[in-house]
């Protein structure tokens, strides 16, 4: 994490310690001879270029926590780290099972919005995989709080990446890491600059025996293999020295076997052998490929960026072939999920004077969703008695195109030396299942109290319309008298959700090695969104709370010396929502009774989240390790109201050991063990009861890590 001396509020790198020692090493096969001048060249255009292209982000008034490859590498896994555990280092994220979006921000219920380079990626239909590979990021800015007007839609935290770039100097690194659960994850990196061209294109390859929590406590799961393959390229031309064309693609496929839960006992006949629990075979395929094409340009005071991109995701999942789904939950459905989405975005910025900075933009984006269940299920009598032990076969197709447009205006105001104002206005509009629109201002006010130490505030008016590739809605009506028929025949399509919010923060250089910061946010909701997993498939639905509300308390403290350093996070926050006013299907009817007058604790609500690490390096060597802590998320007790009750507290323990040898026959190498979950912790992220949550998910145990690489 990182600070920078600017009117926002941001934590030191945690790994400030390696840049002092590092910062001023150069090796010998890095001076550029007189030949490589143009290739020099390119690089401060390049530098120039991306500097400008973040100029066009402001982060006046919000809180940001940067965090850059060098603090990834003091993690565990090292690059290898999933993407959603990175930013599980960060105040106000905690964690949840990956079939429930993985991190919740402030409590929120996914609303991350991706950018790669300025660009917002589409969304992807929800489940296990993580398309953004950590190796190809070269930093993030975590963005949240009272956004300003350029950021919209998904907004509870803004996750903004600038990726790896090619480099003056053509090499690459290829690496592997293998350990406990079969996991063998080899990776390359390839990077290079060839006159005005310049490349970077990263690729990865993983397998293991714990794709998904484990129902049960233990240390190996039943059917839970995954394969799981990533790529990503980012490639740029410079036109001149203010214009840049760039590709940047990425693609994703995984294969999860969903684990067993053996013992279970069968709650519906079916003609034929039976399967036993511990012998299923169900399994869920996901695909997501993006591509985004953009230009850059600079002139004088004024930069833009405009890009059009396309994106297709895709989810099928595959009941038991011998009836297994139908033996212990009456049906058995054959969904595959696809969603195709293209647009544009524009984002550019003026500086009229030394006062004021002026942005605006534009987006669009359509999209098109299909959904293709077929339905095994029995047939009931109306006393719920089951008629025949022979299924019968539902075809429940749907399809939707929707389009989703955004404006904005907004200025960059300084008032005076130590005060600036952003203001700004933005305007949505969705068109899918349902129409919705809104205006929504927002103001940011930054104070320079004092040398080091700094205040924000800032209030935003949200948009946040439902993700439309899991808002379909199921024909009710053909499940009548059938082992699938709810018992709410009620489902009212998902609105957008519509939020005041207001957020205050202050940051406070103690001294060169020490930064607090410190920051407040209250959250005012209509038509609160949530989601849960209703089913057997590990697609989310989301639905509406009528009302809801949300807040929070962030601290943080980074403390930072030559050789070693530390950070320690501590966030406490809760939301409750009450009467659930879309998708009411999904729900009992006492549960519904209850929740129509009364606030509850939404399912993902966790009161207190911690999370810190320490790092020594002397030498080649570096030693590090990092804790998470949480203090349980919700589960309705036997008898009680919904989500009343929290799991038991967990805390996690992660520990890695690298070193570097380097000018070797092979390159610059490195090693590296990490011991996960280094205490042996056995803690449930989900027990299966609460509102909207599935299957029980235990979190990994003790697992054993060794990575090898080599840069060349």
């Amino acid at each position: 994490m990182q600070h920078t001396p600017q009117l926002r509020t941001l934590p030191l790198l945690i790994a400030a310690a390696f840049y002092a020692q590092h910062a001023c090493a150069v090796d010998a096969d890095d001076v550029a001879a007189p030949d490589t001048a143009p290739m020099q060249q390119v690089e401060v255009t390049a530098a120039h270029l991306k500097s400008a292209r973040i100029d066009l982000s402001p982060n006046i008034g919000t809180t940001i926590y940067s965090i850059d490859k060098h603090m990834v590498d003091q993690l565990g896994q090292g690059d290898n780290t999933p993407f959603n555990e990175v930013l599980l280092r960060l105040p106000g994220v905690s964690q949840d099972s990956k079939g429930s979006g993985s991190i919740h921000v402030r409590d929120d219920h996914g609303n991350v919005q991706y950018r790669v380079n300025g660009v917002q990626l589409p969304e992807s239909i929800s489940g296990f995989g993580q398309s953004i590979d950590t190796r190809f990021v070269e930093s993030t800015d975590f963005i949240t709080g009272a956004l300003p007007a350029q950021f919209g839609l998904r907004t509870s935290g803004i996750v903004d990446i600038q990726t790896k770039e090619g480099q003056p100097k053509s090499g690459g690194r290829v690496g592997v890491l293998v350990g406990s659960h079969d996991h063998v994850e080899p990776s390359a990196e390839f990077f290079g600059t060839q006159g005005a061209f310049n490349y970077y294109l990263s690729g990865s390859y993983l397998a293991n025996n714990l794709g998904i929590e484990n129902p049960l406590p233990d240390r190996g799961a039943l059917h839970d293999r995954t394969k799981q393959n990533k790529s990503f390229g980012s490639l740029s031309y410079f036109l001149d020295d203010q214009t840049r064309l760039g590709l940047m693609f990425g693609t994703y496929n995984g294969r999860f076997q969903i684990p067993n839960n053996p013992d279970q006992a069968p709650a519906y006949a079916l003609a034929g052998p039976g399967v036993a629990s511990s012998q299923l075979d169900e399994n869920q395929r996901e695909v997501n490929r993006f591509l985004v094409l953009s230009l850059q340009k600079s002139i004088g005071d004024l930069n833009y960026q405009i890009s059009a991109f396309h994106q297709y995701s895709e989810l099928h999942y595959t009941p038991d072939a011998l009836g297994g789904d139908l033996i212990y939950n009456g049906v058995a459905s054959n969904t595959l999920r696809s969603n195709s989405s293209s647009g544009t975005q524009f984002d550019a910025s003026y500086k009229l004077n030394d006062s004021h900075t002026v942005r605006a933009g534009l987006a669009y984006t359509r999209q098109t969703t299909h959904s293709d269940n077929s339905v095994g299920v029995f047939d009931l009598a109306d006393d719920g008695t089951q008629l025949s032990a022979t299924p019968r076969t539902i075809i429940d197709n749907a399809a939707k195109t929707g389009k989703t447009s955004s404006v904005y205006l907004q200025d960059e105001w300084h008032l005076a030396a130590p005060l600036t104002l952003n203001y700004g206005v933005r305007f949505d509009k969705v068109a899918a299942y349902v129409d919705e629109q809104q205006w929504s201002p927002r103001v940011n006010l930054a104070y320079q109290l004092a040398k080091g130490t700094a205040l924000h505030a800032g209030y935003s008016r949200y948009f946040t319309p439902p993700t439309q590739e899991l808002a379909a809605q199921s024909s009710i009506d053909k499940y009548a008298g059938t082992s699938n028929a709810p018992e709410v025949a009620v489902s009212d399509n998902v609105k957008s959700e519509r939020t005041h919010y207001y957020d205050v923060g202050v940051s406070h250089q103690v001294n060169e090695e020490l930064t607090l910061t410190a920051d407040a946010y209250y959250k005012k909701i209509r038509n609160m969104l949530d989601e849960g997993q209703f089913g057997q498939a590990l697609i989310l639905s989301p639905f509406n709370y009528e009302r809801g509300y949300a807040k929070g308390l962030e601290l943080s403290a980074v403390y930072s010396r030559k050789n070693w350093g530390g950070f320690l996070n501590f966030s406490t926050q809760k939301a409750e929502g009450s009467n659930i006013v879309s998708g009411q299907s999904l729900f009992g009817t006492d549960e519904l009774a209850y929740i129509a007058n009364h606030y509850i604790h939404v399912d993902h609500d966790q009161t207190v989240t911690v999370s810190g690490g320490a790092h020594y390096h002397w030498g080649d060597s570096q030693i590090s390790g990092d804790v998470l802590y949480g203090s349980g998320l919700r589960m309705t007790p036997d008898g009680a109201a919904p989500n009343s009750g929290h799991l038991p507290h967990y805390t996690s323990v992660n520990l890695a050991l690298t070193h570097t040898w380097k000018n070797t026959g092979v390159g610059t190498v490195e090693g590296r063990l990490a011991l996960i979950n280094a205490f042996d912790k056995s803690y449930l992220l989900r027990d299966g009861s609460g509102v909207g949550v599935g299957a029980p998910q235990y979190a990994e145990r003790r697992s054993f890590y060794a990575g090898l690489s080599t840069s060349f």
